[in-house]
């Protein structure tokens, strides 16, 4: 019996030959050091930090080299995938405005990109490899494989198929066919020719050479299902998808040895590999993987609660992923995350501790750069979604609302007191009449001085016209001719003498609008309130003490 006559027993319901699937797939045609990556999740669940990190590496890499980064979906684990899996993925990304050139959900001509639905590519590629003498069927049961693996154990021998204990690799071709005949279950396993006394060296593109033994276990390439083991499956597919890049957890450095002997049996050009570091959090004084059954902060529905655009955790990300990104990102206030250069030789080497204060701190810069209209046009969106009230009032007062926003926005140096869209709420409260009115807080300490000269500064002296110049000098002279001075040294010496400074007045004033002492300029609260809602305050104020 021929080694085809054979595989086309084990396999016997292949439609094409490998050959069919080299012509189907051709090269791509891109310039050259165009790099194609990919994002390859499992359908196990929600799309969360640790995903978007390393799918963001593979996006941006593959972008700036005019290539391409694909989404495919590794399913071949019936037993983990969860329902409705895939749609989530997909969609996760899609409201996440993340888009993949090309992969499920998305199109493309390499396809298709769920690997359940490729069970014929694999095959025919198993099928060559039982042709070469290159692979071959195992019939062990789950009992023999224990047997073996708690034989190895107690003798603290390395687990695995290997050498005397890949009882199926030496079967004869009669033997094996026998059992088929007689109804054994069985699986496809490679019959590897490594040797775990050599050493073979990882290029890796983040970690550098990393040398490792070479691979002598025969893995399974093809399950009693039909369906491929992720380690087969993903070398056929980064072949045929003419993957150049593969970016991905730092977890699969261990698995690095049979990859390379699987694109070696199948005459594959191996892609460089860059293994990630993961992201990480401090809890009890050890340090552990980020966790998205354990740490809120790794759903991105916790973000999205909170009103952090993912703009905003991609910037995070690139400050993990490249050490400069941040100085860059700071110095360059008209540049967009797409004019940097993101390089594989300056990513962390080990993991990079979760950093909530930093990403915040990111998100205050960006807020910073948009335009009032930009960020009333989000306010609107996150509001009708989770803050009825609040949407109510800006829909109704947009005009209005666009001029609090711009407050301290189109300057040199623009306020960074927003790190969410939730924050606008909480920042600007009290410029909005239906909150403050319904505010409980107390007012804040302040010295005040008679209620007659706030009502008279207000009804007389202030000018709603006057440019912030004019305004100060105006409340200046004010306060100085009625109570107040301007000279520290003097009020130093003469405290008695003075209801307060100058700056006491208008911290009275600050109190008075909002009951705190930190806001903005004054000088735009009393702009857009204007003069009747400020009198309101003032008796209020005065009322309330």
């Amino acid at each position: 019996m021929t080694n085809k006559e054979f595989a086309d027993i084990l396999l016997p319901n292949v439609k094409h030959d490998w050959n069919y699937y080299e012509a189907l797939y051709p090269k791509r045609n891109l310039e050259k050091g165009a790099m194609v990556t990919r994002f390859a999740p499992s359908p196990t669940g929600f799309v969360h930090m640790g995903s978007l990190y390393t799918s963001f590496a593979a996006l941006h890499l593959a972008k700036q080299t005019n290539g391409i980064c694909y989404l495919r979906i590794e399913d071949t684990d019936g037993k983990r995938t969860i329902e409705n899996g895939i749609e989530g993925i997909i969609n996760d990304f899609k409201n996440l405005n993340i888009s993949f050139d090309e992969g499920c959900g998305f199109g493309g001509e390499y396809g298709p990109y769920i690997q359940s639905e490729r069970k014929d590519i694999y095959q025919a590629y198993a099928k060559k490899l039982i042709e070469e003498d290159l692979a071959y069927p195992c019939f062990c049961s789950s009992e023999e494989l224990n047997d073996i693996r708690n034989y190895q154990e107690h003798k603290k021998l390395r687990i695995g198929y290997y050498k005397k204990y890949a009882k199926c690799r030496d079967l004869s071709k009669e033997e094996a066919i026998n059992k088929v005949k007689n109804g054994e279950s069985f699986i496809i396993r490679f019959r590897s020719q490594g040797n775990f006394e050599n050493k073979i060296i990882l290029h890796d593109a983040i970690k550098g050479d990393i040398e490792m033994p070479e691979n002598d276990i025969d893995d399974v390439i093809i399950k009693s299902d039909g369906l491929p083991t992720y380690h087969f499956a993903h070398v056929v597919d980064d072949h045929l998808m003419h993957t150049t890049h593969v970016t991905r957890g730092d977890e699969w450095i261990s698995s690095y040895p049979k990859h390379h002997e699987l694109f070696k049996l199948l005459n594959f050009e191996e892609p460089i590999y860059a293994h990630i570091a993961p992201i990480t959090i401090k809890e009890d004084n050890t340090i552990r993987k980020l966790s998205k059954r354990k740490d809120k902060e790794a759903a991105i529905s916790y973000y999205h609660k909170l009103g952090i655009p993912t703009e905003v955790i991609n910037l995070y990300l690139a400050t993990i992923e490249n050490y400069d990104f941040e100085e860059w990102y700071t110095n360059n206030p008209t540049l967009t995350i797409d004019d940097f250069k993101f390089e594989f030789s300056k990513m962390p080497i080990g993991g990079t501790l979760f950093d909530m204060e930093k990403l915040l701190s990111i998100a205050k810069i960006y807020f910073s750069r948009m335009k009032n209209t930009k960020l009333y046009e989000r306010l609107i969106n996150y509001t009708k979604e989770y803050d009825e009230e609040f949407y109510n009032i800006l829909i109704n007062n947009k005009d209005y609302a666009l001029n609090i926003l711009n407050i301290e926005r189109d300057i040199p140096r623009p306020r960074k007191d927003i790190a969410s869209l939730s924050d606008v709420k909480k920042e600007f409260w009290y410029m909005f009449n239906d909150l403050f009115e319904k505010n409980t807080d107390s007012y804040e300490e302040v010295k005040a001085c008679e209620e007659d000269i706030v009502i008279n500064y207000i009804n007389n002296i202030y000018d709603v016209n006057a440019n912030e110049e004019e305004w100060f000098n105006k409340v200046k002279e004010f306060a100085c001719n009625n109570g107040y001075t301007s000279d520290k040294k003097e009020y130093k010496e003469n405290p008695d003498k003075y209801i307060g400074m100058v700056a006491t007045f208008c911290a009275l004033l600050r109190v008075i609008i909002c009951k705190k002492n930190m806001s903005p300029n004054i000088y735009y609260l009393l702009k857009y309130l204007g003069k009747e809602e400020i009198i309101k305050r003032i008796n209020k104020f005065y009322r309330s003490i």
